[in-house]
């Protein structure tokens, strides 16, 4: 059984950062895509950023240039850097893991607050 472990969350003032980590535990085999994603009350989940084995990154629009993932493929890791965070940013971040075949797996998730 796969889990998925993320930590980091926290609040924030606007303009702060904050480092996400995710850690893969379980019988894991070779992972294709890791991933972010965040879901603000009453919204839907979107993508933030993912990034591939071969470390290939795609980043949602409002996030380009403020945020950076990067993964550590022997500690089975994906972490996802968050810069000059507002508050349009506060909601729960749910890491994502993707094998080959289309098999994937979903963290509980971390709550992102940014208030002053």
């Amino acid at each position: 059984q796969v889990q998925l472990a993320e930590s980091g969350g926290s609040l924030v003032q606007p303009g702060g950062s904050l480092r996400l980590s995710c850690v893969a535990s379980g019988i894991i085999f070779s992972i294709n895509d890791m991933g972010w994603y965040r879901q603000a009350p009453g919204k839907q989940r979107e993508l933030v950023a993912t990034i591939s084995n071969t470390g290939y990154t795609h980043y949602a629009g409002s996030v380009k240039g403020r945020f950076t993932i990067s993964r550590d493929n022997a500690k089975n890791t994906v972490n996802l850097q968050m810069n000059s965070l507002n508050p349009e940013d506060t909601a729960v971040y749910v890491c994502n893991i993707m094998f080959s075949g289309g098999l994937e797996y979903w963290g509980q998730g971390t709550q992102v607050t940014v208030s002053s």
